[in-house]
């Protein structure tokens, strides 16, 4: 397991905060993403909802926003699902938490794996559990109005 983390440090391990309400999982290994659902709705959480590809996950995004997102960014029909996480950027300082699950961090731009949290599969699963405690922290756009105002 590695724990890749973001520039803003939202890799680190701690286990006292709320898990989100609802979650997204965009991944097209099925039973990965079955391992990762049972494995959240062991730790609480009732409300996820699955999607294997970028347009299923755009649909998702659409019609019911998630507080989290589990997003693996090589699915079968992209080779950069990371397009999602710049769509989920563009929501604003509400937008969903986004954990990325990849077997190649590498292949995230610097600029988009800053937006969450990089666990490089394999991982256990109690690691993702973990990640989504954190405290959400705000983006760097978000820290720079309010240091300025």
């Amino acid at each position: 397991m590695k724990r890749m983390p973001d520039m803003s440090g939202n890799c680190a391990s701690s286990a006292d905060g709320v898990l989100p309400g609802r979650v997204l999982i965009v991944e097209d290994d099925a039973i990965l993403a079955l391992t990762i659902e049972m494995t959240l709705r062991d730790a609480g959480i009732e409300d996820i909802e699955m999607c294997s590809t970028t347009e299923m996950a755009l649909v998702a995004l659409r019609q019911n926003q998630p507080d989290a997102i589990v997003l693996d960014v090589h699915l079968a029909d992209r080779e950069d699902g990371w397009t999602i996480a710049e769509l989920v950027r563009s929501l604003g300082p509400n937008s969903p938490r986004i954990v990325f699950s990849t077997g190649a961090p590498r292949d995230i731009p610097q600029d988009i794996a800053e937006l969450g949290c990089v666990l490089e599969k394999p991982y256990d699963p109690q690691t993702l559990v973990d990640v989504l405690r954190e405290p959400k922290r705000r983006g760097i756009i978000s820290r720079l109005r309010s240091a300025l105002t």
